[in-house]
Parts: C-alpha cells; sequence; structure tokens
C-alpha cells in the first residue's frame, strides 16, 4: 500500500517542481543540479517510482535548480576528425540541427541540381553516396569528389544529425571543404572535444565511456588498449551504475520508512533489509578498492628504477631498452648525476624506465652526493627495481660492490618487492667460470645464496629465481632472458584480464575514480556507524542522508552529478574533431 502512495507522491512532486522549471529545462533529458547535469532518464524515474521515493522533501533534495550557462548545443559544428596533414583519405565530421541543410546544399545530387538529373536522391542513413561536392555559395565550385554520408539523429555519435565527409587527404582540399561548411548559415567549427561532449550531453555515453575513449586515443602499447577498450565498451559503468542503482533503491526505501512508518502498514524487515544490502555495498567497494593500483599503473605506466654501483652497465641497459643513446656512457665513474627518464614498451607494456646515480660509499662531490640520494628515492618509490652489479662482484669474498659500510640502505633496496638483481658483464667472466659447469638454474641458486650470506634476502617473484638474471649488454647474452622475466612479473603483478567473459572485475584506472569510492565508502561505512546509535528516530534520518551522500559520490564518477569541472579538463584532452 505505502508503495501505491508513494508513487502518487512522487508524480505530484515531481509534476510541481518541473511546473517552476524554466521551459529550456523542461525536457525529459535533463535538468540543472548546482551548475551541473544530472541524469534523469526514464528508467531512473521508473525505478524511483517502484521503490516508493514518495515525499516532496526528497524531491527537493534531488532536483536543486541553477541558472547557470550551459554550452550552446543549438549550432551546427564541424571539424576535422581524422589525423590532420597529408593523407590518402580524410573524414570530415558535422553535428546538428542543420546537417542536413549543409547535405542539400553541398551535394548537388541530394539537392536535384546534378545537370544530368534534376531528381533529388533521398537522404539514406548510413549508406556511402559517391558524390561531387560543391561549394554552397558556387554550385559551379567543385571542391572534390568524395563519399557521404549520413547518420540521423539519435542513432548517431552524437545523438544528433550527423554527416561524414570523406574526401581526398591533401591539405589544399581539406582546407577548401572546411572553409565551404564555415560559409554556411548557422555552422562553425567545433571546439575541442565537443563532439564527444555533445555525445555525453545526449546521453550517448558517460563519463567513464568517455575517459575509455581518450585512453584509447593516447594508448601507446598493448596493455593500455586493452584496458582501454575495455573502459570505453562501459565496464566501469555497468559496474558503478549497478551500485548507484543499489543505493537509489536502499534511499528509496529509507525515504519510504521515514514518511509512513507511523501512519501506514510498512511491511516489517524493510529498514534491515537495508542496512544488510548497505553491508553488502560496503563489501563490494572495499574489495574493488583493494587492487594494488593495478589500473592505474597500467594505464600510465609502470615505473622501473636502475640503481647499482658506479661502472655496473645501468645507462647502457638503459639505452639498450630504449635502442637510442638516451643517457652518456663513460668509463668514468659517476657520469650519470641526475635521474634519466624515458617511456618504453617491454612486452606490450607500459614502463617509465629511470636510470640513476651509482651508489657508492662516500663522494666529495655534492652534487654526486645529491644524485646519489635522488637515486635512493627514486628506487624506493618506484612499482619496479633492477639493481645492476658487475658479475666480477661474485668472486670476491668480501662483497664489494654489493654492501659496505653504507650497505644497511643498498640492503633495504634489494630487499624491496619487485626487485631484479641483474649481474652484468658475463662477456668479461662467464657463471661457468664462477659456479662450474652446471645449469642455468643452478647457477641462480648459487648467486642467490651468495647474496643472502651477505645480509639480503631478495623478496620471492612471478616464479622461483626469477629475479636473478645474468646479463651481456655487449654481447645481448641473456637479454631475451630478462625480457621475458619482465614481462611476464609485470603480466602477474599488474595487469588485469582483457577477457571480459572470465569473470574478472576491471580494475580502477584514475586516481579520481579512487577519490570518489573513498568518499562513497566513507558515507556508507558512517551509515553503519549512526546505525548502532540508541535514538531510532534520529537515526533513520541521519542515516538516510549518508547514503544520499554515498549515492552522489558514486554518481560523480560516471557523471550524474557535479561533474562540470571534470568534463572541461576531460574534453581538452581530446582533438578537434573529436
Amino acid at each position: 500500500m505505502y508503495a501505491a502512495l508513494s508513487r502518487r507522491c512522487l508524480l505530484t512532486s515531481f509534476a510541481a517542481v518541473q511546473t517552476a522549471w524554466p521551459k529550456q529545462l523542461q525536457q525529459p533529458t535533463s535538468v540543472r543540479l548546482h551548475k551541473c547535469r544530472y541524469r534523469v532518464d526514464a528508467a531512473s524515474r521508473a525505478a524511483a517510482a517502484s521503490n516508493g521515493i514518495g515525499s516532496s522533501r526528497l524531491c527537493s533534495r534531488y532536483y536543486s535548480l541553477s541558472s547557470s550557462s550551459t554550452q550552446d548545443t543549438r549550432s551546427t559544428i564541424y571539424a576535422l576528425s581524422s589525423h590532420p596533414g597529408k593523407s590518402a583519405v580524410a573524414v570530415i565530421r558535422v553535428s546538428g540541427p542543420q546537417t542536413k541543410q549543409v547535405l542539400r546544399t553541398m551535394v548537388p545530387q541530394l539537392a536535384g541540381s546534378e545537370p544530368d538529373s534534376k531528381t533529388p536522391l533521398p537522404l539514406r542513413a548510413r549508406h556511402a553516396l559517391l558524390t561531387r561536392l560543391v561549394h554552397p555559395n558556387d554550385q559551379h565550385d567543385v571542391l572534390d569528389t568524395c563519399l557521404c554520408l549520413w547518420f540521423p539523429g539519435p542513432r548517431s555519435f552524437t545523438g544528433e544529425d550527423m554527416a561524414e565527409f570523406h574526401v581526398h587527404g591533401g591539405t589544399a582540399v581539406v582546407s577548401s571543404v572546411l572553409q565551404a561548411l564555415g560559409a554556411v548559415d548557422g555552422v562553425r567549427m567545433a571546439g575541442r572535444g565537443e563532439f564527444s561532449r555533445r555525445s555525453f550531453d545526449n546521453d550517448k555515453m558517460d563519463l567513464t565511456t568517455l575517459e575509455g575513449v581518450a585512453d584509447l586515443i593516447n594508448a601507446e602499447t598493448e596493455a593500455q588498449r586493452r584496458l582501454a577498450v575495455r573502459q570505453s565498451r562501459g565496464e566501469l559503468y555497468q559496474l558503478y551504475e549497478a551500485w548507484r542503482t543499489t543505493l537509489v533503491e536502499l534511499i528509496a526505501h529509507t525515504e519510504a520508512f521515514i514518511d509512513f512508518s507511523e501512519e501506514e502498514d510498512i511491511e516489517d524487515g524493510v529498514y534491515p533489509m537495508v542496512c544488510k544490502r548497505a553491508d553488502q555495498l560496503i563489501a563490494d567497494i572495499a574489495r574493488h578498492l583493494d587492487d594494488k593500483r593495478r589500473g592505474e599503473i597500467m594505464r600510465t605506466g609502470v615505473s622501473l628504477s636502475i640503481v647499482g654501483p658506479p661502472n655496473s652497465g645501468k645507462s647502457t641497459l638503459l639505452n639498450k631498452l630504449a635502442q637510442r643513446q638516451v643517457a652518456i656512457v663513460s668509463p668514468i665513474a659517476g657520469t650519470t648525476r641526475d635521474v634519466v627518464e624515458t617511456t618504453l614498451d617491454v612486452g606490450g607494456y607500459p614502463v617509465v624506465v629511470r636510470d640513476t646515480a651509482g651508489l657508492r660509499k662516500s663522494s666529495s662531490d655534492v652534487i654526486e652526493v645529491e644524485g646519489i640520494r635522488r637515486a635512493m628515492e627514486s628506487a624506493r618509490e618506484a612499482d619496479m627495481r633492477i639493481f645492476m652489479l658487475d658479475i666480477r662482484s661474485l668472486a670476491e669474498s668480501d662483497g664489494t660492490g654489493l654492501v659496505d659500510d653504507d650497505g644497511a640502505d643498498w640492503r633495504g633496496i634489494l630487499e624491496l618487492p619487485h626487485t631484479f638483481v641483474v649481474f652484468n658483464k658475463t662477456d668479461q667472466i662467464s657463471p661457468g667460470a664462477l659456479f662450474g659447469q652446471c645449469s642455468r638454474e643452478k647457477q641462480i641458486e648459487l648467486a642467490r645464496e651468495w647474496i643472502l650470506l651477505r645480509g639480503v634476502r631478495l623478496p620471492s617473484t612471478t616464479s622461483s629465481n626469477s629475479n636473478i638474471v645474468f646479463l651481456s649488454c655487449k654481447t645481448n647474452g641473456g637479454w631475451e632472458h630478462l625480457m621475458r622475466e619482465l614481462a611476464e612479473h609485470i603480466r602477474r603483478s599488474w595487469e588485469s584480464s582483457s577477457n571480459v567473459t572470465d569473470g574478472t572485475q576491471m580494475p580502477l584506472t584514475k586516481a579520481r575514480h579512487r577519490e570518489h569510492l573513498q568518499k562513497c565508502l566513507g558515507h556508507l561505512v558512517e551509515f553503519q556507524r549512526i546505525n548502532q546509535a540508541d535514538d531510532a528516530a534520529m537515526v533513520v534520518v541521519l542515516a538516510a542522508e549518508e547514503l544520499r551522500r554515498a549515492g552522489d559520490s558514486l554518481g560523480r564518477i560516471t557523471g550524474k552529478v557535479g561533474i562540470e569541472d571534470v568534463l572541461d579538463a576531460l574534453f581538452g584532452q581530446f582533438c578537434i574533431g573529436k
């Protein structure tokens, strides 16, 4: 019974609020909420009504209006969507209410102005038309012969009427077509990311999906591409929207309990059910947050710091990884003073590699001392480390080059997780000469024992003994082994499965998502704490407010509420034609 009353109250309150809106805000797609867009689609309204959001107080909480200006979506925009410069084909996009007029003005076949045919061709959606393209002010000025495609809204990228001209990619051709489009009344050049912004405003994509598209455009490695594809297909949106829908249902039941518990026959166990489902949501979000930053690391790159004594081959290793001269290589100890950084593709994974100053006991050079300090700092902050050693140090019984009077700090680096020890210069002395003729696995085991005897316990890695590698940067001996072990370690430590059907939950990819999820979790934990108070009447009211704040935090991730500043920063990353 309370559900029916709640639905009637919701409709009455919603209608009363809507009547007071300015006409431009009385559209079914969205309303303004605190200077930002709040989606009110039909599914959300139905879900709210069916779950008993029944009071005018609730409506006033959710739909407070603002008179802030919105982006002009009435104009028709155009831009080059393919890469600028000479190419075989260039794609020029048009979107907006005057798109059909642009087509009939610039495509003679659609206007019926062809010399051999005065009958206009009908506009056929998503069909390519080979045609002449003419200037809108001079039908005799043929700009190019192109393919023309028509995408009527809302079944288009932006949700508006759209067209694409696939023209020859010469600089003069593209320039002439863009100038001709600008000559049409009411048509203007698009701003950065404006096509995507209109797609977002017309509910074609949510904010996380758009971020995935931006990451896909900027992806440089296979791992980044796989992660971006998953996000651009809506995996994160589906997860977060499911949580938000759950919160909306919990808010609805709680508000109905507040409004009607003293007047109507509310079913027993409604509020305990809300508390139980909130507990499950807390567990799900906490598990999602506990991901060791896998998604963020894969998106921005695994940081790898190369450290070790002077002249152990650190700069040579960086140059080999980059396949170019990034760092200066010299037999003089202390050549590298500062941290030298470059981004690489290691086995399909993004890796930010840093070469550092050589570690040694002491130095009279204040610049080198600062370089050593920065090297230690880089090693501690990195996701992975390679500790380079000259293999000839294995023949020294005192362990020179591994530990000395300052050895405590060195041992601290070696014992950090995700650390590899690379014995370089095997062209000078082979492992067989040190350990005798035995398998590589046995040689690695003996090297590990040698390190252990000097007070260093190396962390375990993805497979037995795999964090010790024998290498010659001069002859490339052991190079494939090192690359294989690094790539495998990254895969096992940070990459989320790219297979959508295997049940693996997509990890967080942005610090922004993590921040709002942590706020959401904080409000839900506070909801738990409030429910332990003694004043039952006050408990439910305060608890409902914490649920609402938790829902707002989730809505900020997908773009439901409070994301105008985020939108400006995001769409600034796109090119003009996106």
